[in-house]
């Protein structure tokens, strides 16, 4: 799979082979599903709670006498039954903590970013960064990139002057590859990922990087041909470093 190169400024620079291994391979719902209800449950704190007919303060005394008043007879003003009482059967913390195979996390992340890729939401570009934080220069980047909805803009080692750049536009997240998640690739329409984030994504599944390869000057759009899988076409005025 050929992905375009993109630079800041939206120009098409060059093209990356993608690995088939990890940005396409038929999805797998199944274990997206669960991987998504194991990240949610795992998010939950878990600190509901509410105090038992034996936890509630005060009524010690015997409300009214046992016989002779034609009502039923009551140990407690604590009861459940009373306004101030206890509760029955109310919340306790608890951990709602879920596990899942390492393969199938692993196969619900590679299914999430070929997912990506497939549906075109994928956006590869040679660097990211800006000398100083700037929300209008991040704005202007996404701008060109052509990128109008909610953005995931994974990259290959904290930037903290790229995420204080993003962090005040609405619907754009910014983190580390080491922190990629399937919620947040899922709830995020495009994937912005730097050519050394791929590699990194791609070396954490075990696939050796490509090699970036200078591209014959006034191609603009790369050539989906699946013999030359394994190259890199980019151009001449573009150095990417690993």
């Amino acid at each position: 799979m050929r992905v375009s190169v993109r630079n800041m400024e939206g120009q098409v620079v060059g093209a990356l082979t993608l690995s088939e291994e990890v940005f396409g391979m038929q999805p797998h719902e199944a274990a997206m599903h669960q991987a998504v209800v194991r990240q949610l449950a795992n998010a939950r704190l878990g600190t509901a709670a509410s105090k038992t007919r034996g936890e509630v303060a005060g009524g010690g005394a015997k409300p009214y006498r046992q016989k002779g008043t034609g009502r039923a007879r009551q140990g407690t003003t604590r009861a459940p039954q009373f306004r101030g009482g206890g509760v029955v059967f109310g919340p306790h913390p608890r951990s709602y903590a879920q596990d899942i195979p390492r393969k199938m996390r692993r196969l619900a992340l590679r299914s999430a970013l070929s997912t990506k890729a497939a549906e075109e939401n994928l956006i590869v570009i040679d660097r990211l960064e800006f000398a100083t934080p700037s929300t209008k220069a991040m704005i202007g980047v996404l701008k060109n990139l052509g990128v109008e909805r909610s953005a995931l803009v994974v990259l290959p080692e904290t930037n903290d002057t790229v995420y204080r750049s993003a962090r005040n536009i609405p619907r754009v997240k910014t983190l580390p590859v080491e922190n990629l998640n399937i919620v947040d690739l899922l709830n995020h329409t495009t994937l912005l990922l730097p050519v050394a984030a791929v590699r990194r994504i791609e070396g954490h599944f075990g696939v050796a990087p490509q090699d970036v390869e200078p591209a014959e000057a006034g191609q603009a759009e790369p050539r989906d041909t699946s013999a030359e899988k394994g190259t890199l076409e980019v151009a001449e005025k573009t150095v990417m470093e690993e």
